[in-house]
């Protein structure tokens, strides 16, 4: 009985305590809202920077050819296709990045549009990707369509899609019975560079959550100071709950 007493006493002051950090913070669901899409949209910032820098060895905004990147590029080395392997490459990383910048709008209109049906599901989640998962899986198709266009123009300037018809019709000719390469690059670009923006916005989440520095603003500071103050809380009362069953 006394044991029974007694974990119900600390029940009732865990929520009492957590009611009453949660008053302090003064934290609502639009500071929830916001916070999250200030953290996206510092990751989409980040993935603009590296886009604007160019290519500097950095494997996620740099061109690679749809497939085995890989192999297509030795067969193609082969083939006596270097140079143009390499002008194709330096293009197309270029273009990407350029339409990177000109999309900039609509990367960050979609945050602006995103509703989250679980706000305190996502920001309280162990998953540290978490915001960025739930951006990818409702973003996307609509991020495609409206950056397939932009792609387009991007990869046609400067002789770029004639190089390309001219690798693939060599390698496609070569591989014989073996899988041909891509002829139509909008989708795969697009595609590429979306997951490469959401992989920056991913490693921004990650850091917001993990590390204090990060959290550059009062909104950052508030909204994921009350993640870790409600996640202390939960390993309280997980940890008294484990000591009263023993």
């Amino acid at each position: 009985m006394k044991k029974l007493i007694t974990s119900v006493v600390l029940s009732i002051t865990l929520v009492l305590s957590s009611c009453t950090a949660l008053q302090s913070l003064g934290l609502s669901d639009f500071d929830k809202i916001a916070g999250l899409r200030e953290a996206l949209t510092n990751g989409l910032f980040s993935g603009f920077d590296a886009f604007a820098k160019g290519d500097q060895g950095n494997a996620l905004i740099r061109f690679a050819f749809p497939g085995d990147a890989a192999k297509i590029e030795q067969t193609l080395n082969t083939l006596g296709l270097s140079k143009t392997v390499n002008s194709l490459t330096q293009k197309y990383t270029k273009a990407m990045g350029e339409a990177v910048v000109e999309a900039k709008p609509i990367f960050l209109n979609s945050v602006k549009r995103m509703s989250f049906t679980d706000v305190t599901g996502i920001l309280l989640s162990n998953n540290h990707h978490a915001a960025t998962e739930y951006f990818k899986s409702s973003m996307t198709n609509d991020l495609l369509a409206a950056f397939a266009p932009i792609v387009t123009k991007s990869i046609n300037v400067n002789g770029g899609d004639k190089e390309y018809q001219t690798i693939a019709k060599a390698y496609n000719t070569f591989a014989f019975g073996g899988k041909k390469m891509e002829t139509n690059l909008t989708d795969f670009i697009s595609g590429r560079v979306i997951d490469a923006m959401f992989a920056y916005v991913g490693k921004e989440e990650e850091n917001i959550r993990t590390n204090l520095s990060f959290r550059t603003t009062p909104l950052l500071q508030r909204v994921f100071g009350y993640v870790d103050q409600q996640k202390s809380l939960n390993n309280s009362s997980s940890r008294s709950g484990g000591i009263l069953a023993n």
